[in-house]
């Protein structure tokens, strides 16, 4: 999509990855880990051989086009990494990615979530999946894996 024909626009405060074909907005609030999580998650795929990257980290880019959602680095930060404890280092990193899933980070989200879960930005409609804190990597992978994130209720 060319960004001079985006129908919709906005930079919000979150990280945007990917992981294989699959672009990952994480969100939450300052300090909640999402930069911890986007690395562990990129970490853990080129672990296994598998492609991931970073789009950017802190703010993100979003554009809406042709009924996707891209996530765009934002020039000034693009290609950099805040490591707590350490600093802002530079990071591998591509440029945009198609959104397919947005990962909020709510430490008060509940253990099973009622009905299937999805949110709207930039009215694109995009299935959402909520964890507790930077270490629920193994839940975000579980979700991309099957690229399904259809929440089934057990009562």
């Amino acid at each position: 999509m060319n960004p001079d024909r985006a129908e919709w626009r906005e930079t919000v405060h979150a990280t945007a990855i990917v992981l294989g074909e699959v672009g990952i907005l994480i969100r939450g609030e300052p300090g909640s880990g999402k930069t911890a999580l986007a690395r562990d998650l990129i970490g853990r795929r080129q672990a296994a051989g598998g492609f991931a990257r970073l789009v950017c980290d802190d703010r993100v880019r979003l554009e809406k086009g042709g009924g996707r959602l891209v996530a765009r680095a934002v020039a000034p930060i693009a290609g950099l990494v805040e490591i707590r404890g350490i600093g802002i280092v530079p990071a591998a990193h591509l440029d945009a990615a198609v959104l397919r899933l947005i990962v909020d980070i709510d430490p008060g989200s509940a253990r099973l979530p009622e009905g299937a879960v999805s949110v709207a930005l930039g009215g694109v409609e995009l299935p959402r999946i909520a964890v507790n804190g930077p270490l629920s990597a193994s839940v975000v992978e579980w979700a991309v894996r099957g690229n399904d994130v259809t929440v089934v209720t057990v009562r």
